[in-house]
């Protein structure tokens, strides 16, 4: 198998004892320097702490960086790096000078530019400029305004077809491009130190292996992704590209964090860019707020999603888009692997959007009698006239005489909120929580500790995944990686391996 080089980028000042950077997994072969970030370290320190190698970089705030010295000491910084360190980065559009050159020999060069995006034929000058000096290796970070710049990096590496060019759009809307990119021949792959740093927009180095199986890159010949705002949090890329892993199905699953779905679809996934890169888009999950505006894209809809006018999943057949949507599932089956009868049961959804009306309607399918919850008039107004169910503004909502609370909301996920006062549940209440985070929701624990059943947001997505993955690729996920790299608690791990009434691929089933 192919393999990538994993660079991890400090982006703050190490602790004294260097843990953080002594505790890099061993697949991490370069440790980037921020200088501008974290002042100039001695590297003979960091070298009794991280076993690789190690790039100093000295990012101008021209650029996107914080140094803002002079160009004399920005030469002087540079060549004295230059000295101790492996790599140095040279960013071509001030740092060329011969001078500076001179004192640096190209096998220790990183040429680099940072910019807005330009075309294909605007980034390929660039690294013509760039090239003009020789070095061991280019970087090109384009800065997305829209979905479809995210391309322009990778047309550009499929054209220029060199293995010393690493080329990537930049922050969440780019963050894609950067999974794909060592695909298309970049060497490096470049991640923070932490899981993630928030004031460059960089996702961790650890992500990058626990969620897409770096440096390792097995075959891919498909796309699937999560379309959102925000899809930073999702759990679904670990759990899709660890059983495509397992099963050595040639596909990778990326998060396409989209602002404007329209663009999204029009130049990522209507243009067939990525085709001309040897990759096909087969299928992809919907999250908040695109639920509505994706339905519109689809060529066939579900009964369902013409029931609650939004959908969670596109499935491409036969160069169709047919849209679908997992959200009931994932509340009707959590609720029927524990035995919980909902024929008659009386139900509140808090949360009128694609996801809480799909499983309203989900619900009151399986018979419970449901009420909708919103914190906004307008939004439950247009629920109603959908579902034809009754609604309650959450203002003047009490969990007092509902058998079932369903959050359908992203309150609670990281915020220390709950939807709802808990003080109101009824005794024999059950709560299902979509929302999950790095902890048990507020909902989850406050429920739990007042004796009920609460079924965490986790278990939820499972389930959802689980219907995903088997629409989308036809085969059975492999539930063992997927629990691996969930995490939660021993009870809903032992419940989600049984998996209750299953169809004959194994995948639990609806009726």
């Amino acid at each position: 198998m192919r393999k990538a080089t994993l660079i991890a980028t400090l982006v703050g000042p190490p602790s004294e004892d260097g843990a953080g950077v002594a505790a890099l997994p061993d697949c991490v072969e370069w440790l980037e320097v921020r200088a501008d970030l974290t002042g100039d370290l001695d590297p003979d320190w960091l070298r009794q702490h991280f076993r690789g190698r190690l790039l100093y970089t000295l990012r101008s705030r021209e650029e996107g960086g914080a140094f803002g010295g002079s160009a004399e000491q920005r030469r002087r910084r540079l060549e004295g790096a230059a000295r101790r360190f492996d790599l140095v980065d040279l960013e071509g559009d001030r740092d060329a000078s011969v001078e500076l050159l001179n004192e640096i020999p190209p096998s220790r060069r990183l040429i680099s530019w940072h910019g807005p995006a330009p075309d294909v034929e605007g980034l390929i000058e660039k690294f013509e400029r760039l090239s003009a000096n020789e070095a061991h290796l280019y970087r090109l970070v384009t800065a997305p305004a829209k979905a479809g710049d995210a391309l322009v990096p990778l047309l550009t590496l499929r054209a220029l077809g060199r293995p010393d060019v690493v080329a990537y759009a930049a922050g969440e809307m780019g963050f894609w491009s950067r999974l794909v990119a060592p695909r298309l021949g970049a060497p490096f792959v470049f991640g923070a130190t932490e899981r993630e740093h928030k004031a460059t927009g960089d996702f961790g180095v650890l992500k990058l292996i626990e969620d897409y199986g770096l440096p390792g890159l097995p075959a891919c010949e498909e796309i699937y992704g999560i379309v959102g705002d925000p899809v930073r949090h999702s759990l679904s890329p670990r759990l899709h590209n660890a059983a495509y892993r397992a099963l050595k199905h040639p596909a990778l699953f990326v998060p396409f964090h989209v602002e404007v779905f329209d663009d999204f679809w029009r130049e990522v996934v209507k243009s067939r860019a990525l085709e001309a890169l040897g990759l096909t888009v087969k299928g992809l999950t919907v999250v908040s707020p695109h639920k509505e505006a994706a339905l519109a894209a689809a060529g066939t809809h579900s009964p369902m999603t013409r029931n609650a006018g939004a959908t969670n999943l596109f499935v491409r057949r036969d160069g169709q888009w047919e849209a679908d949507t997992t959200d009931p599932e994932g509340v009707v089956i959590a609720l029927r692997e524990r035995g919980i009868a909902t024929h008659g049961v009386r139900a509140a959804v808090i949360g009128c959007g694609g996801a809480g009306r799909a499983i309203a309607a989900g619900l009151t399918r399986a018979g419970a009698k449901v009420t909708l919850v919103n914190r906004g008039a307008a939004r439950g107004q247009y629920a109603v006239s959908l579902l034809g169910l009754p609604f309650s503004p959450l203002s003047k909502f009490s969990g007092s005489g509902f058998a079932l609370i369903v959050n359908a909301t992203p309150v609670g996920r990281d915020d220390h909120q709950s939807p709802i006062e808990l003080s109101e549940l009824g005794e024999d209440a059950v709560v299902v929580d979509l929302a999950y985070g790095s902890e048990p929701t507020p909902l989850v624990t406050g429920a739990r500790a007042r004796g009920r059943l609460a079924i965490d947001g986790r278990e939820v997505l499972l389930i959802q995944v689980l219907h995903q993955f088997h629409r989308m690729t036809g085969r059975a996920m492999p539930v063992g990686p997927a629990l691996e790299r969930l995490g939660g608690e021993a009870e809903s791990r032992e419940l989600l391996t049984a998996h209750g009434p299953t169809g004959g691929n194994g995948i639990p089933v609806v009726t």
